[in-house]
């Protein structure tokens, strides 16, 4: 079964405001859409088919309705309830999302799904994909979704490039090279992961700017990256505010080299 980084969710209150200063570091981002049925909205950043969606609660009262889809679930606790924006949860892209099913439940996972989804594209467009939540009933550890569209790779490549999405970035052709995630417990995590999802991993490193050991799981598109505190820094103060969580996009192909805190998150560019 393979598997490809799909994107990252990034909860902020109102998404259009996300546009600005990005665009300011020469990122191209757009409105994407609404999720009516959810009663939620998004604008979105694509490097290649990997992207970032930016996403808000349009309408709290139908948002509040949907136990089933986790993520809406999950936006509702942290931003009507906590006030807290920044980097959620990371969606893996599947083509076997019911046979993903059967496995996660056979592990003894809550599985929640698949659930049908769609988006309302500014176009009237309407796009359409299944969704499929795992977790842990004793919460051992944070998960990513998954997520099946209902076009191929190859269609919804030519589509976003028709629209303009795909390599309109006005600093060149960045990369999201990893998403990195904050977690109480690497050796741990990085096991879950790996047994459930058959994931390589890089070699252990120490990152001194955020003061964590550090190591990647290899993953079609764009990797993915943990890191757990080994002392005070800035790994430590995000684990402290906010629990176990993305919280940092690493973009190469930049044509840059800074490393800053923006959108309650943060960003190195190189």
């Amino acid at each position: 079964m393979d598997f490809f980084f799909d994107h990252l969710v990034w909860f902020f209150k109102k998404p259009e405001i996300a546009i600005s200063p990005l665009k300011q570091r020469g990122l191209h981002v757009v409105k994407g859409g609404r999720h009516e049925s959810w009663g939620t909205y998004n604008t979105l950043t694509y490097f290649g088919l990997s992207y970032i969606e930016f996403l808000g609660i349009e309408n709290l009262s139908i948002a509040e309705k949907h136990d089933e889809n986790r993520l809406i679930t999950q936006i509702v606790e942290q931003l009507a309830k906590e006030s807290r924006e920044g980097p959620a949860k990371v969606a893996i892209r599947t083509n076997k999302i019911e046979e993903l099913a059967i496995k996660l439940k056979a592990e003894g996972l809550t599985v929640y799904g698949p659930l049908t989804g769609e988006r309302v594209r500014a176009d009237g467009h309407v796009i359409r994909w299944s969704l499929l939540f795992p977790e842990y009933a004793e919460n051992k550890v944070s998960l990513p979704f998954f997520i099946e569209w209902e076009k191929s790779d190859e269609e919804r490549y030519s589509e976003l490039e028709d629209q303009g999405l795909i390599g309109s970035h006005i600093l060149g052709q960045p990369k999201l090279d990893s998403v990195g995630f904050v977690v109480n417990n690497l050796d741990k995590t990085l096991e879950i992961w790996k047994k459930l999802f058959g994931l390589k991993q890089g070699e252990e490193y120490i990152d001194t700017e955020i003061n964590a050991r550090c190591r990647i799981l290899k993953l079609n598109g764009t990797n993915l990256l943990f890191c757990t505190p080994i002392g005070d820094g800035l790994a430590a103060k995000v684990l402290k505010e906010k629990g176990e969580t993305p919280f940092l996009v690493n973009l190469t192909d930049t044509n840059q080299s800074h490393f800053s805190e923006m959108l309650d998150g943060y960003w190195k560019f190189q």
